[in-house]
């Protein structure tokens, strides 16, 4: 609406806002009047519209025009920037530079700091067991690089992806990144897909070199993976207009190196929130969270997202946690120890971002005072690992004493309000406050002088701010006051008079300019502890890591000891045995009612088929051996009375029909994409789940659908798969492949036939039928549906059409020719599209897809 703009029309203070907001064209410029800050142009429109708050205008030198204008007051600024950041804009914070002198027609003002939704890490606003990352994406040579800094701790981390977009989506995802910093050349689909599909704001930033100091940052870093990780560090110093020294050196790691767990495994498994979206309960990160830190529970959340594939990086967990075990009322004291520790790694992002607080000094103080009692403690356990750990935490005896003898325990938040520095610690600090200690207790003789002198018994001696010190007299004593006592008038009041003498006058002087210099001595001293602790930040936050992972370790041991978690062992043959398995979620609300049960895949056993009715706990099943192997890989116990497992390398889950609306697909589809994604990128190692895969089309459709998805497992992947199902005609495939076997969950029909009870136990073999109209007749169905229905269901099993043959074992990789008999009533447009098949090079999972879209097509007809 106000696009080029003739700033020379305008009064010297908006051309100045128009020159600052030329510099900053994809910002919402916040720009300090006083009190507030304001927005002009399109910035207020926008402000307003998304803040909810009156859109006014201003004069600003043109005549007939106003210039739209809105506000928000300086002291609630935080809770507005975070709420457009939050919505995915930028805020640049325009604030006075100078004081106003005399013949100064305007002060200078620029910007300060950029506020981003990637670089926001006010600590009002930052949930404490969450990580606000801000990423890069990079093309390279290989696929994909994935530059990410949490600004908040100062973590840094560099992943390579293979040439697979897909793998950096789930990536960005998981991370719940909601900035993504790029160069202009980024490919349009990778920025309309983070944009539109996702919701992530894209920053485009081209300079891509940085200041020497900055290079120890990129120390290990490979010279081709450099540039995304140096483009995103320009970005973060480009709106955040400091030096932030608490940075640490990135990070690499590859996307192997960890199990990998796309963006539907997490929210399919429920492992960080449930599927209805909460947070605090219904999850497995809620029920592990028993830490007592918010670095523990962040870790946790990071070590479920990121479990481990290298079986001495978990075994040393396990050991510990079997330590921790063996040792619980040292254990229990160390716990202790935790509580009295704060979020140290962000404290020291705050003082190297100059926010800190006199209470972050005295919350410092507490937490690097009960570490020499940690180590203590670790040393007592005496096992390898406990000892280990003990070396790993330093002590910080010289800092404790700066804090201790300088920060007073009951200091306010703010350094502006005074009283933060102890006695004792600064001769002149202590001097100046013995001048203001003695002016107070000259107001007090002051008073009490007064009133002897002038017999005027309610006379005070008070203060405000704005006319100072004062004698105050009630007009009904007025008549008392006489000349000789020297006092001159200063203000008068409703029903009194302020006087003030020159012995006043002269103390009112003093007694402001120690108060002022009191205030200035404070914070001289408070910046340079801050100074002095900044030697500091690479070893407190090595020592928070260590910190973090023993209190991630001792929830974990606290939550096996309580559940009765078992050790989990790891096979070298591919084994996977889980006896007396347990859902961790669900068990927690069911107490003893849940029915453990036991999974058996031995070396050569790659795919079990489950059957079973709706209800019966088909899904519950398949997702509590996928969490006994999360939950085993990031060096927990696991709810099992034994458990073996093989190391999985990535577990990939379709459970649940969901549409993809912004994408314009359908359920059907949605499901069909996301088993192409597993079968495209599982390996022998992987773990699938595949619920009621097909079941989206027509029967036969479906059924061959899921047949086909088996046998492509079964015989191009080799994968673990957990693969439940309706179509019970599929369970005869357990006499042609020779790596799938049967298993169903148990249920019982009542005396009367419409009831069913649920054993929730997994048997060997087949089920011999879905039950699904006794599940409808739960549900209360009509007994006129269920009747019918039972009707049509005998006459339908009287005249099975289905056809059992599998395909071909033998040069199965070998496209398929599958024959499709189109009905004389469809389309032209159906027929002419089957006939241009090149069904000669198809692959088998290109048919199937082929054949769903064909599927959609005719329903559509």
């Amino acid at each position: 609406m106000y696009e080029n703009i003739d700033k020379n029309l305008y009064t010297p203070m908006m051309r100045q806002y128009l020159e600052i907001k030329e510099n900053y064209p994809d910002t919402l410029v916040f720009f300090r009047l006083g009190d507030f800050y304001e927005m002009f142009f399109n910035d207020a429109i926008v402000a307003s519209r998304e803040l909810e708050i009156v859109l006014t205008g201003r004069d600003a030198g043109v005549e007939n025009e106003r210039v739209p204008m809105c506000g928000v007051p300086h002291h609630a600024v935080e809770g507005y920037i975070e709420r457009l950041s939050n919505k995915g804009y930028k805020v640049a914070i325009v604030e006075q530079l100078e004081l106003p002198s005399a013949g100064k027609k305007i002060v200078k003002r620029d910007v300060v700091k950029i506020v981003t939704p990637g670089t926001n890490i006010d600590e009002k606003y930052l949930d404490d067991k969450v990580s606000n990352y801000i990423a890069s994406i990079e093309k390279i040579e290989e696929g994909y690089l994935l530059s990410y800094i949490e600004l908040s701790t100062g973590e840094a981390y560099l992943a390579s992806f293979p040439n697979n977009i897909e793998l950096v989506y789930n990536e960005i995802l998981k991370l719940n990144i909601k900035e993504i910093v790029a160069s202009k050349y980024i490919d349009k689909n990778i920025q309309l897909t983070l944009q539109k599909v996702y919701g992530i704001l894209v920053s485009i930033c081209d300079e891509t070199e940085v200041e020497n100091y900055l290079d120890s940052l990129f120390e290990g870093v490979k010279k081709e993976h450099i540039t995304g990780s140096k483009r995103l560090m320009n970005y973060i110093i480009k709106t955040q207009k400091r030096v932030l020294v608490h940075l640490q050196p990135f990070k690499y790691y590859n996307s192997k190196d960890y199990l990998r767990l796309d963006n539907n495994a997490v929210r399919n498994l429920e492992l960080i929130e449930s599927l209805k979206g909460n947070k605090f309960k219904n999850n497995l990160f809620s029920i592990l969270d028993k830490c007592s830190t918010a670095m523990g529970s962040r870790f946790l959340k990071k070590s479920l997202l990121y479990p481990l594939v290298d079986i001495k990086q978990i075994t040393k967990r396990h050991d510990l946690i079997d330590d921790f075990m063996k040792n619980f009322i040292i254990v229990e004291d160390i716990k202790k120890d935790l509580i009295e520790i704060y979020d140290l790694e962000r404290i020291v992002g705050r003082i190297s971002y100059g926010s800190l607080s006199p209470k972050d000094l005295i919350q410092l103080k507490r937490s690097i005072g009960v570490l020499p009692s940690i180590k203590e403690k670790l040393l007592k356990i005496n096992t390898k690992e406990s000892i280990d750990k003990h070396n790993q935490i330093t002590t910080f005896d010289e800092l404790y004493d700066i804090l201790n003898k300088s920060i007073s325990d009951d200091a306010g938040f703010s350094i502006k309000d005074g009283g933060v520095i102890k006695s004792g610690f600064n001769e002149e600090l202590d001097q100046i406050k013995n001048i203001s200690s003695t002016n107070k207790e000259f107001l007090i003789n002051l008073e009490t002088r007064e009133k002897e002198k002038t017999g005027i018994k309610n006379l005070k001696v008070g203060y405000n701010k704005v006319f100072g010190y004062y004698i105050e007299i009630t007009k009904s004593y007025l008549h008392l006051v006489k000349d000789e006592f020297g006092y001159i008038r200063k203000q008068t009041t409703s029903n009194s008079e302020r006087y003030i003498t020159q012995e006043l006058k002269e103390r009112e002087a003093l007694i402001l300019r120690s108060d002022e210099r009191s205030l200035e001595l404070e914070i001289e001293i408070f910046n340079q502890i801050r100074d002095e602790c900044k030697k500091y930040l690479g070893i407190l936050q090595k020592v928070s890591k260590v910190i973090s992972e023993i209190d991630m370790l001792i929830a974990l041991c606290k939550i096996a000891k309580t559940n009765n978690y078992v050790r989990p062992v790891f096979s070298l043959y591919d084994e996977m045995e889980i006896i007396d398995g347990r859902h961790p979620v669900i068990e927690e609300f069911i107490n003893s009612e849940f029915i453990p049960n036991d999974i058996k895949l031995f070396n050569n056993d790659k795919v079990l088929l489950i059957t079973g009715p709706n209800m019966s706990g088909k899904s519950t099943y398949m997702r509590q051996n996928a969490l006994i192997a999360i939950m085993a890989q990031m060096g927990s116990f696991v709810p099992a009375k034994y458990a073996k497992l093989p190391v999985f390398d990535q577990i990939f889950t379709r459970i649940g029909s969901s549409d993809d609306i912004a994408s314009g697909e359908s359920t059907f589809m949605t499901e069909m994409l996301e088993v192409n994604y597993a079968l495209k990128n599982a390996t022998m190692r992987s773990l699938i789940i595949l619920d009621e895969v097909g079941r989206g089309t027509a029967t036969f459709d479906g059924m061959a659908l899921a047949q086909a998805i088996i046998e492509y497992i079964h015989f191009e992947i080799g994968a673990k798969t957990l693969f439940s199902t309706h179509y019970h005609e599929l369970t005869s495939l357990e006499d042609s492949l020779p790596f799938l076997k049967n298993v169903h969950v148990e249920a019982v029909v009542g005396k009367n036939s419409d009831d069913i009870v649920f054993l929730h136990k997994v048997l060997d073999g087949a089920s011999d039928q879905s039950y699904g109209v006794n599940v409808a007749s739960l549900a209360k169905m009509p007994v006129s549906v269920t009747t019918r229905a039972k009707d049509i269901l005998s006459k339908l099993l009287n005249k099975n059409v289905y056809d059992k043959d599998i395909l071909s074992i033998k040069n199965y990789s070998e496209p398929q020719i599958v024959e499709v008999e189109v009905e004389s009533n469809q389309s032209k447009e159906i027929r002419s599209l089957i006939n241009s098949l090149d069904v000669d090079n198809m692959k088998p999972l290109d048919a199937l897809l082929t054949l769903a879209k064909l599927k959609e097509e005719i329903n559509n007809e």
